[in-house]
């Protein structure tokens, strides 16, 4: 439904992260999915799985056998991968191990993407689940990014073809306290310029469980809010579809065209063009 949409939403749509089966499945009229003209990626790790000697804590899954898959993903038309690690607030969490071993896993996610010339987005998401309040979240969310792009570095992954996928710093669904969207918006800029390295080039945010409306304000126009609206009035059935695809490209044209305190946020971050970040740069020996 979504990537047969009207070619209106276009300008709107840049990248289209796929799950594997997705990749290879066509529309009705016998397009593949993959012919809409949005740059593909691909979704490649396999879930969350319980991190030993930890209080529930999780670590990420699917490296075995990541450099084939990637391989074939590119010959089939993926530029990007996408791969979740999940961190979660809590009196005692993230641990120091948890938080370790994530950026562990990511490192060597990204690195076997980039050997593969795929350009790998690094999502280490901290859930929103809790009641802590915005400086908890934003003290979590600095020690995890600075995890990540140290080993990222220690390791030599190229930050100049990856992308960062991260949450929104936002006080726990369960804080009492009310933020403002400017607090909110300041919060993460302020840990973003602290702890991702200038040569990232793009950063595209996780909703973080936000209804539409706030993710729209919030994030100006992530795929979260350009989804579910859609979706809900498709409710699979083909007689929906016309005005499921009015709901998509409404909106992702309010998202290009919403003011909100998420401009300051593009303009202290680089926009990047993944079509034009797809160019694996040769090693200094």
């Amino acid at each position: 439904m979504l990537l047969t949409a009207d070619d209106l939403v276009n300008p709107c749509i840049e990248g289209v992260i796929l799950f594997h089966e997705t990749l290879y499945q066509k529309a009705d009229d016998g397009r593949p999915f993959k012919s809409k003209g949005s740059v593909l990626g691909i979704k490649v790790d396999k879930g969350v799985v319980l991190l030993a000697e930890t209080n529930g804590e999780t670590t990420t899954q699917g490296l075995d056998g990541l450099s084939e898959h990637c391989a074939q993903y590119k010959k089939d038309g993926a530029d990007f991968a996408k791969w979740r690690c999940v961190l979660k607030i809590g009196e005692h969490t993230p641990s120091a191990l948890a938080i370790m071993e994530n950026a562990s896993v990511l490192v060597l996610y990204a690195s076997i993407c980039q050997k593969n010339g795929i350009v790998p987005i690094v999502e280490p998401e901290i859930l929103p689940d809790g009641d802590h309040d915005l400086k908890r979240f934003k003290y979590v969310t600095e020690k995890v990014l600075a995890a990540v792009y140290n080993a990222l570095s220690d390791h030599h992954v190229y930050l100049e073809v990856t992308l960062l996928k991260p949450n929104m710093v936002t006080p726990g669904h369960a804080c009492t306290q009310k933020f403002s969207n400017e607090e909110i918006a300041m919060a993460t800029v302020t840990v973003l310029r602290l702890t991702v390295p200038p040569d990232v080039p793009g950063v595209t945010f996780l909703s973080g469980r936000q209804s539409e409306e706030e993710s729209s304000i919030n994030l100006n126009a992530i795929n979260k809010a350009l989804q579910a609206s859609a979706l809900k009035a498709w409710g699979e059935k083909k007689e929906n579809l016309k005005t499921a695809q009015e709901q998509y490209i409404k909106r992702a044209l309010a998202s290009l065209v919403k003011e909100s305190i998420t401009q300051v946020v593009r303009l202290e971050l680089q926009p990047v063009n993944l079509s034009s970040s797809l160019t694996m740069p040769t090693k200094q020996k």
